[in-house]
């Protein structure tokens, strides 16, 4: 199922200097989570497996059942909504899996994508997952959050891609003139997001875009330092860099505080505020 991976170059000194050791390897089936009896066959090819576990109270009551399974000590490699390339430090050493469908995606951007997981895999400041960054302030994050488990998870997601994306973006414009190649790709894939960063509030506006797609879409930009529009824009700042978890609930609870008055003008008659820039400012 796990077939290590020939990489180029490029590649292998942004493991050397990030991630040294790091395993990474082609699965030879596409997933979301790999069921837990053949996760346990990275086994045969890593050092140690150390399955990772949280506590049961860090779950909302109406939590999906995949991410109670995640809580749990089974064994849980890959969670909907990793992407075409996952990491895990559950393992010793680190490993990097590249799935099925990358087979799909371009040559320098899918190298992109392997990079962008040795610099997440290679430092302890970065969790694994949305469930230990948040760790207990996410049933508060479910709390403000007035969507279904489905789109909560969705929506937990993307605010933990974007932190994520405020730690690792300098690394990535860094390669600059050493890893032009990886840097470029970077690049180009950030700027193929601006028509549709600038149409989002009216695309969610209108119903064509879900609020969770939103973030999603949003959060995802952040590591390529583009220009959010509001509420977003309030994402992308040294505060929730810094201070993550708390930032986040914070900017949901006035977020959807916002979204509730608009819609409640909207019905009136009156004028909605289609900025809400201001939505974190006590945070």
């Amino acid at each position: 199922m796990f077939e290590t991976r020939t990489l180029p170059s490029d590649l292998e000194s942004v493991r050397d200097e990030y991630a040294p050791g790091a395993l990474v390897l082609d699965v030879a089936g596409d997933f979301d989570t790999i069921p837990p009896e053949a996760a346990e066959n990275l086994g045969l090819v890593v050092e140690s497996l150390s399955p990772a576990a949280y506590p049961a109270e860090w779950l909302p009551d109406d939590a999906p059942q995949q991410l109670r399974r995640y809580a749990s000590s089974d064994f849980t490699i890959g969670m909907p909504g990793d992407g075409t390339v996952t990491w895990s430090r559950q393992t010793a050493p680190p490993v990097v899996l590249v799935k099925y469908r990358a087979k799909g995606t371009p040559d320098d951007f899918l190298d992109f994508l392997i990079a962008e997981a040795f610099v997440q895999a290679g430092t302890d400041e970065i969790p694994e997952h949305f469930l230990p960054f948040f760790g207990e302030r996410f049933p508060d994050l479910a709390a403000a959050t007035p969507l279904g488990p489905s789109e909560t998870y969705q929506v937990a997601a993307a605010l933990y891609e974007g932190w994520v994306g405020l730690h690792t973006r300098e690394a990535f414009a860094s390669w600059e003139g050493r890893h032009d190649r990886l840097h470029d790709a970077w690049v180009d894939a950030g700027g193929r997001l601006d028509d549709r960063l600038e149409n989002l509030p009216r695309l969610v506006a209108l119903g064509r875009v879900s609020f969770a797609e939103a973030t999603e879409f949003a959060c995802s930009a952040i590591k390529h330092g583009r220009d959010l529009p509001a509420p977003f824009s309030a994402l992308d700042t040294a505060a929730y860099r810094d201070h993550g978890p708390s930032y986040a609930v914070k900017w949901a609870e006035k977020t959807f505080e916002q979204l509730a008055a608009d819609d409640d003008d909207a019905a009136s008659g009156g004028e909605a505020d289609p900025t809400a820039d201001d939505a974190v400012d006590s945070a």
